[in-house]
Parts: C-alpha cells; sequence; structure tokens
C-alpha cells in the first residue's frame, strides 16, 4: 500500500511539473490552457483562428475556427516591397481581411495552430500590432484540445481497437492467401473455420466503425473547409502598437552596430530559420537572394518550443536557460526574422514577451524583405 501511494505522489508530481514551470512566465496571460479554451468553443463572440495552412486546416481545425495562415500574414509584392512596413498590411487591407474571417470589434481570438507554436505566435503577433488586445494563444494548440476532448478520447480509442481486431485477424487472412495460391493446402473444416473469424473480424471492425462515426459529430477538432459569415472590422490608427514590430531600416542600424561594436553591441538579431536557410542553400518563395543578415545570431525556431511534450513553448526555467545560453539577455533589444516575421520569428518574441523582456522586435519584413533588397549586405 505505501508503495504504491508512493507511486501515486511521483506520477503527481510529474504530471504538476509544467503546470508550475509555466507559472514563472512573468507575462503569463499572453497564453490560455486547452482546459480554459475547450469552454469557448462555440461561444459567442469567440473565435479560434488558426494559424496553420489551408490544406492543415482542412485536415484538422478546432470546430468553428477559421484560418489565418501565418505565412500569409505578412503581405508584400513580388518584389518584397511592404508599403505599409512595419505593419504586417496596410490598415484597409487589415480591416477587410480581418473582417472576412467573421472577426469584428468584440471578438475574443484565440490563435492557436498544429501545437508548435510559430503559426499560433504569427497570428497573435499580426493583431497585437494593430493595437488589439483581446487575444491569446492557445498553448499547445490543436493537439491539447484533442488530448483532453472526451469524444476524440474515445474515438482514437476505438481506432486502435479497429487496428487490433485487424492484426489479430491477419494469421487467418494470410493462411487463405496462402491457400488460394497453392503454397499451402487446408480442409473444409479449416478453411471453414478461417472465414468464419474473418467475418467475425469484419462484423467486429464495421460495429466500431459504426461507433467512430456516431462521435464524429461531437468532435471538437473536425475537417473540411471553413464556414464564416464575414463581419465589420476597424483598426484605429490611434491605437497602433509598433513597439514589437521593425522595419529593415531599423534591422539595418542593428546590424551596423554589431558589426561595429560585437559582443558589446546593445542590439541582437536572432535568425530563428534552418541551417539550409542561414547558408543560402535554400530559398522561398520570390526571395531573390539567400543567406542571413551579417552579425546575426543563429537560433532556430524549435529550441523554444516544446515539441517533446507537445506544447507551444519550453517551460520559463528552460527558455531562461536557453537565451542565457545563446547571450540573448534583457539589457539588449532584440529582433527576430524568419521568412516571414509572422511564424518562427514571431515565436522568439511572443517567447521573450512571457519571460518579461521590454526590448523586443519581430523584423516583419524578415528574409522576404532583406533578401529582395539588393541595397542591403548578406553573408552566406
Amino acid at each position: 500500500m505505501k508503495k504504491m501511494l508512493k507511486t501515486l505522489v511521483f506520477a503527481a508530481t510529474l504530471t504538476l511539473t509544467p503546470l508550475m514551470a509555466s507559472d514563472d512566465y512573468v507575462n503569463k496571460d499572453i497564453l490560455i490552457s486547452a482546459e480554459d479554451a475547450i469552454k469557448l468553443i462555440g461561444k459567442k463572440d469567440v473565435m479560434f483562428v488558426s494559424g496553420d495552412s489551408d490544406d492543415v486546416y482542412k485536415l484538422g481545425h478546432i470546430k468553428g475556427s477559421v484560418e489565418m495562415y501565418a505565412h500569409h500574414l505578412h503581405h508584400s509584392d513580388i518584389t518584397g516591397d511592404m508599403h505599409c512596413a512595419p505593419l504586417y498590411r496596410c490598415i484597409d487591407d487589415a480591416e477587410a481581411y480581418i473582417g472576412s474571417k467573421g472577426i469584428d470589434n468584440n471578438t475574443m481570438i484565440i490563435a492557436y495552430d498544429d501545437f508548435k507554436g510559430p503559426n499560433a505566435t504569427g497570428v497573435y503577433s499580426f493583431f497585437a500590432s494593430y493595437g488589439y488586445k483581446n487575444i491569446k494563444v492557445l498553448n499547445g494548440g490543436r493537439s491539447a484540445i484533442m488530448s483532453i476532448d472526451p469524444a476524440q478520447i474515445k474515438y482514437d480509442a476505438l481506432k486502435d481497437k479497429i487496428k487490433e481486431v485487424k492484426d489479430a485477424s491477419k494469421p487467418a487472412k494470410n493462411k487463405l492467401k496462402d491457400a488460394k495460391k497453392g503454397t499451402i493446402t487446408l480442409s473444409d473444416a479449416e478453411k471453414a473455420e478461417l472465414e468464419a473469424t474473418m467475418k467475425k473480424a469484419k462484423a467486429d471492425e464495421n460495429a466500431l466503425k459504426d461507433e467512430m462515426d456516431a462521435l464524429e459529430a461531437k468532435l471538437l477538432v473536425v475537417k473540411g473547409d471553413e464556414v464564416v459569415e464575414p463581419k465589420a472590422f476597424k483598426i484605429d490608427k490611434n491605437k497602433l502598437d509598433l513597439s514589437m514590430i521593425a522595419d529593415k531600416n531599423e534591422v539595418k542600424h542593428a546590424m551596423e552596430d554589431i558589426l561595429k561594436n560585437g559582443k558589446d553591441s546593445k542590439y541582437v538579431i536572432i535568425d530563428s530559420r534552418g541551417m539550409a536557410e542561414i547558408i543560402g542553400e535554400r530559398k522561398m518563395d520570390n526571395v531573390a537572394r539567400g543567406g542571413h543578415i551579417p552579425g546575426s545570431t543563429f537560433m532556430e525556431w524549435n529550441k523554444i518550443s516544446d515539441l517533446e511534450n507537445r506544447k507551444s513553448f519550453k517551460s520559463a526555467k528552460e527558455l531562461k536557460e536557453v537565451y542565457a545560453k545563446y547571450g540573448i539577455t534583457k539589457d539588449k533589444t532584440i529582433y527576430a526574422y524568419c521568412m516571414v516575421g509572422a511564424g518562427r520569428g514571431s515565436e522568439h518574441i511572443t517567447a521573450l514577451q512571457l519571460l518579461g523582456y521590454k526590448n523586443i522586435k519581430v523584423f516583419t519584413g524578415s528574409w522576404d524583405v532583406w533578401g529582395n533588397d539588393m541595397n542591403l549586405p548578406l553573408k552566406r
């Protein structure tokens, strides 16, 4: 009995540790847990917004949500020119786009993605830049909702049972196949027994599928296209929040200071992309040149996302450790960029905001702008 109690206490400790660690975030109100978010699904004046691509959205999205692919929030022309930088989009364009997603100024927005974080933070950064405050990031995204949805849990259990039924009937299926090929010989009685086994397995499988079909209407994560009624959304020009976004000129100034002063510079530029992009081996979209901003600190976004536990961010303790390792401290002015800013770059800036950093900015133009501007230097 004592041994059992110790085991239960240890298990409870493991369960609570990630929650207690996340409580160390300075600005923890940015995030919403799956347990709180699940209560808001389907509620009036609440819109869940997926930052994932349309293809991913169609394969599985929170019921009633809309898709605002983070990669497309940054709006530039074919040459990489952002006409209202540092804003992701010009105000009239942003108003029309947001309204087309069934969002008005009374809507609470819950940004999410699969679970990793970048695309959800892209949506968060986009709205925040227009001064919109009623927005949160769903920590753990769609995956977190699925893990606590009672219907989904039953649905997944039935799917596992179907696999078990199929696996159990495989020997009979293989024997009947071999007999048909002539590689083995079966008596009539043996054949009848095997066929009866297969028939029962098929009946069991169909019964389980019927149960799954009945559960589908109750699932909180569903497949299919977006269904939305457009609304009017207005942006108050006097409430724009440019404090956490930057244009290429601001980043260029930081780069020059870093190149001049090295580690003594008061600036840090985080390149959150993968190495293939950083060295210019991989180019994306319509960008003319590959490479990176000189003086950048290479810190790929997945170093701060908690992929192991399927959460959008690592614990506050882990985030502090990894940023300290890269020399990214609160006394610096920090810029982060990726391909288009809304995504991997915004993942860093949101993580730093969680930790209470002040001077932090997404380079909204990111490599789409820098790589297309022939007047800006780069390294490979």
